[in-house]
């Protein structure tokens, strides 16, 4: 039997945090599941038995820190499934990490390999804890007592970044620049201290979560036409990026799969 919540942050963190999601699960059997970037960091406490990933061989961290991925990955359930995560905002991580998010590019991090006691001990009590909503109230803390001691340097820039990527399939970097008011080799360092990717990387993430969440809206819609709209140069294109981030073509992957963007249904 599966449960699935999704928990809004509260005001203050609403800038920063998109959501918290719990997931349980009591499978007989072990279960797979595909995961697809979805353009936001996030921290994740296993409460019940770890994730094995497939590719690596290994069991992921109890808790962990997962930046950015570039392309897909499959995880088995290994036993009984209780999963919490903070979803942060695209831009936000750096806001509690203090430290520069490109340092989890394409990786997820232990959090007992951080070298932040709070992180430690925040790990230490959400584990402890069994009640689900005062983990939740635990993180709350936690974040904003972070957040009150974060500088905002440069966070505008990469924001409004942000948002010509998310209004403007077709966006170029030299554009992307010129928005953050930045040369265009401090631009790309700057995007990849908050965002822990670079930017052509994140507009391609954006670009297929985009075409998922147009599928989702109307999985008919003629691939040319998601092409077209999503900004891939052509429908041979926008197959070879869904091989890249799914393993499937678009046709490969409605078959399969019902198409769900995590990025632009909760924007």
């Amino acid at each position: 039997m599966q449960s699935f919540r999704m928990i809004k942050p509260a005001p203050e963190l609403a800038r920063y945090v998109r959501h918290y999601w719990i997931l349980e699960e009591d499978a007989v059997l072990p279960v797979s599941e595909r995961v697809l970037p979805v353009g936001c960091v996030q921290l994740v406490f296993h409460k019940g038995e770890s994730l094995f990933l497939l590719k690596e061989g290994k069991l992921q961290p109890r808790a962990m820190i997962c930046g950015h991925t570039f392309g897909f990955s499959d995880v088995l359930s290994t036993g009984r499934i209780e999963m919490l995560t903070v979803v942060f905002q695209p831009y936000a991580a750096k806001a509690f990490l203090h430290i520069p998010v490109r340092l989890f590019h394409g990786q997820s991090v232990a959090m007992e390999d951080v070298e932040d006691k709070d992180f430690k001990l925040l790990t230490t009590r959400v584990t402890d804890t069994t009640d689900q909503d005062e983990c939740i109230r635990l993180i709350e803390r936690f974040l904003i007592r972070r957040l009150y001691t974060f500088p905002e340097y440069n966070l505008k820039r990469v924001v409004a970044a942000l948002h010509e990527i998310n209004v403007c399939p077709s966006v170029d970097i030299p554009r992307l620049a010129d928005v953050a008011c930045l040369g265009d080799k401090q631009f790309r360092r700057v995007f990849m201290d908050y965002m822990g990717t670079t930017p052509k990387e994140f507009i391609r993430i954006v670009r297929m979560q985009r075409a998922l969440f147009m599928l989702q809206q109307d999985g008919a819609t003629p691939f040319a036409q998601v092409a077209y709209a999503c900004g891939f140069s052509d429908q041979s294109h926008m197959i070879k990026e869904f091989k890249f981030f799914s393993g499937y073509t678009p046709a490969e992957y409605l078959t399969i799969c019902v198409p769900y963007s995590d990025y632009f249904s909760h924007m």
